[in-house]
């Protein structure tokens, strides 16, 4: 089994760290930065984030893909709030002009203010996960009809709905702690993602989706999101990650938000939150982030050298993990220490169980 690194292109280069900071909400010199930084990094994607309230993922792909040659990209996307239909063409259109270097990452959406913004109002996370199912139903016709189509569904109707142009290999990365979300998983996706538990839950939660997965003859790869910290020793290491720690403790005080006592809407952040309870889990996994905001997000990680770190990736590999989703408290330079410090020994270590040769970055 071959891994790949998957690393994050935000929109400005700045993270909870920098509570306060007036940056911009889209810095273009970033965005070319970071992309060109992990292209020669040697990451073999980068994630664009979606926000109701931040600049447009697809938009900021397209741009990034442009400056890159290699570098592929996951488009978060949130169904529901553009025709599948459409969805259909916009993604086959990148993945075209970008030669094959396109996958999309369905967020069905949790937290029912951010829904409101872009008017989903009243809806249940059922109903949406029923939704996204019916949603990439029609996607995939789309990808892949001969002749046009008719639909008529709970959510959706077309007729004669018909593209085109037709993706190379547009890969489904898709999310979601819920039971609904993990039968929708079963069905459509190429890569689950889930944020960075224990080892025995993200083993726990790999049996899950694999057992949906299976009654539909599927067999999905699985995505691990974390925040790694490195340093040439591990008590520097974990002094940087403690430093992490009191500074975005600092900030969400000074900005008047908890930082304890929180009560996630969406399963994932509770799964994690739980995963919590104590600031160090197993060997490196480490969650003082994830106590403080709530587990908004990817927000726990991994703490050492970069062998210490490599070898702890190394035990989620060997349960299923073949993606890891990675990115820093220092945006773009923690990319580039990435890069060069962790990507190379992860996947000689991978070589050296597998018998591959190591990619090397260009």
């Amino acid at each position: 089994m071959s891994v790949n690194f998957i690393g994050y292109i935000g929109f400005n280069d700045t993270s909870e760290l920098h509570a306060g900071v007036r940056a911009r909400v889209l810095d273009k010199q970033y965005v070319e930065d970071a992309a060109r930084a992990q292209e020669a990094g040697g990451f073999d994607r980068v994630l664009i984030p979606f926000g109701s309230n931040s600049p447009e993922s697809l938009i900021v792909a397209a741009h990034a893909a442009a400056l890159t040659e290699k570098l592929g990209f996951l488009v978060a996307h949130r169904p529901g709030f553009t025709q599948p239909t459409l969805a259909a063409r916009q993604l086959a259109t990148l993945d075209q002009l970008t030669g094959g270097r396109v996958a999309v990452h369905i967020i069905t959406g949790g937290a029912d203010a951010e829904m409101a913004r872009d008017g989903d109002v009243g809806t249940t996370k059922a109903e949406r996960y029923a939704r996204t199912d019916e949603y990439l139903t029609i996607v995939r016709e789309e990808w892949t009809a001969s002749q046009p189509f008719d639909h008529k569904g709970r959510f959706f109707e077309a007729r004669g709905a018909f593209s085109a142009i037709k993706p190379n290999n547009l890969p489904v990365f898709f999310g979601g702690s819920s039971e609904e979300a993990i039968e929708v998983a079963g069905r459509h996706a190429d890569v689950y993602a889930l944020w960075g538990e224990t080892l025995e839950g993200v083993s726990d939660t790999v049996r899950q989706v694999r057992r949906s997965a299976a009654r539909y003859g599927r067999n999905p790869g699985f995505s691990l999101s974390l925040r790694p910290v490195i340093a040439d020793t591990e008590e520097a290491a974990w002094k940087k990650a403690d430093d992490i720690v009191e500074q975005v403790r600092a900030n969400r005080e000074a900005a008047g938000l908890p930082t304890s006592g929180h009560r996630p809407v969406n399963a994932g952040s509770l799964r994690l939150l739980d995963t919590a309870q104590s600031a160090r889990r197993d060997t490196r996994l480490w969650t003082g982030v994830a106590q403080l905001t709530g587990a908004a997000g990817n927000s726990t990680g991994l703490v050492g050298t970069p062998e210490q770190v490599a070898d702890a990736m190394l035990e989620y590999y060997d349960i299923g993990i073949d993606n890891f989703l990675i990115r820093g408290f220092e945006p773009l330079k923690d990319s580039i220490e990435y890069g060069r410090e962790l990507l190379p020994v992860v996947r000689a270590k991978v070589a050296g169980r597998t018998g591959q040769p190591v990619a090397l970055a260009s």
